[in-house]
């Protein structure tokens, strides 16, 4: 997160304010001081907690009984109360959670959770509610969808208390670190899973308005263009020879062509989905797009765009069973796919068009084909190769990406802030 100066100040003073005793009020006067944007609270809570913990040490009392637990825990989910529900969160990990040595080990809230199955408690909890209050029908379906949100909170707090234990056993700042997640935006995409790969695919309208606003600025900025010095002298004439007001050549920039080549194979279709949903969102800042998936076969996908915009989850699938990506294997083949498109789309490439090539480089220990590299490079105005992977992996195993890169520009891009950094600078206005 980006803390400045102005920040840390507001923050101070919100502290002044609200004093140190109540938590909950310090938490909400933090993070209306220090955050710009609500998906920076999914990392600023955890943080939070460690540093401010509710508690210091084990709770009191003697071993929990896992069956008591669970009855007062129903009870807890029933009534809504999570002061109670963060309770017995500490009791659970302090009961269940524990691993290893008692002077070295850990506490670990997976553990906690497989013991203990909140999960379980839902019929009984909706049971009881049910009978309370004689809700049916749709009622009854905002109940589970609240006894669904009230079980989720309390697996939060296990995963809360656990860290808790732990930072106070380790070093607080490591494990700050290493253990709460990031944003989405610098997410890997390779080592994303499916919840989050939604959740990036959630973040792709709003990327796509800011980084609209930079490229109509560069935009903006272009079209001044520089001075013309024989008009700036003819103007000059009135002021005795003083060139007091500059005249400008007027450009009149041409909104650039795009192809995007999208290796859809494996880990990397999460990155080429990702990227190929954010141009489509960006189509008006182009005279024209087009999009060719490949994994060891190429093929046009621009028109499945329009559909997977409307239905982002299901892009992938609508590019694998629409579009002729494989041959007689389904191993990714650059060298394949990149000479189809020298060969066959030839006229997509002009001397307006800029090529952004997606995946790994990874060959499977084929041809790289680099002439087909060679001969896009030669007809398109630039190429510029966006790579997943770290730079220092760059070259190990079957990677191709140092022949590659002696060709066209290649560019780690790991998560969506590299992505739409790459995006506004690269692209010519």
């Amino acid at each position: 997160m980006r803390i400045g100066t102005g920040e840390t100040v507001d923050a101070a003073q919100a502290v002044a304010a609200l004093g140190l005793t109540d938590r909950e009020a310090l938490r909400e006067g933090l993070a209306a001081t220090l955050l710009h944007g609500t998906v920076q609270r999914q990392v600023f809570d955890p943080v939070f907690d460690l540093y401010f913990p509710s508690g210091i040490g084990a709770p009191d009392g003697g071993p929990t009984d896992r069956e008591e637990l669970r009855e007062r825990l129903a009870e807890a989910l029933a009534a809504g109360d999570e002061a109670l529900m963060a309770r017995l969160a500490a009791e659970a990990v302090d009961g269940f959670g524990g691993y290893g040595s008692p002077g070295s080990g850990g506490w670990s809230s997976q553990q906690t959770l497989d013991r203990l199955r909140p999960q379980t408690l839902f019929a009984r909890v909706r049971d009881n509610l049910r009978a309370r209050n004689g809700t049916s029908g749709f009622t009854d379906r905002l109940l589970e969808d609240e006894i669904r949100r009230r079980v989720e909170t309390f697996r939060r707090q296990v995963a809360t208390e656990a860290r808790r234990r732990v930072a106070e056993r380790r070093d607080r700042d490591q494990l700050a670190r290493r253990a709460v997640a990031t944003t989405p935006d610098r997410l890997d995409f390779l080592y994303a899973g499916k919840l989050q790969l939604a959740e990036l695919r959630r973040m792709v309208q709003p990327l796509a308005r800011k980084l609209a606003t930079r490229l109509a600025a560069r935009r903006r900025r272009a079209a001044r263009g520089s001075i013309d010095l024989r008009r700036t002298l003819r103007g000059s004439l009135s002021t005795g020879g003083v060139p007091v007001n500059p005249v400008l050549r007027r450009r009149r920039p041409v909104r650039p062509e795009l192809v995007l080549l999208c290796d859809v194979s494996g880990s990397v279709s999460g990155f080429s989905d990702f990227t190929m949903l954010l141009v489509q969102a960006l189509h008006d800042q182009f005279s024209k797009v087009r999009v060719f998936a490949f994994v060891n076969r190429l093929d046009e996908v621009t028109p499945l765009l329009e559909h997977g915009a409307a239905d982002p989850q299901g892009l992938g699938a609508r590019i694998q069973a629409e579009a002729t990506l494989t041959g007689w294997h389904g191993s990714s083949d650059y060298g394949v796919a990149l000479g189809e498109f020298a060969e066959r789309y030839g006229d997509a490439v002009g001397p307006r068009t800029t090529v952004f090539v997606l995946g790994d480089a990874r060959t499977n220990m084929s041809d790289p084909n680099l002439a087909a590299v060679r001969q896009i490079a030669e007809r398109s105005r630039r190429v510029y190769w966006l790579n997943p992977e770290p730079r220092a992996q760059w070259g190990t195993g079957d990677s191709a990406a140092p022949e590659y890169a002696e060709l066209v520009e290649m560019h780690e891009c790991r998560n969506a802030r590299q992505l739409g950094a790459l995006i506004t600078r690269l692209l010519p206005v």
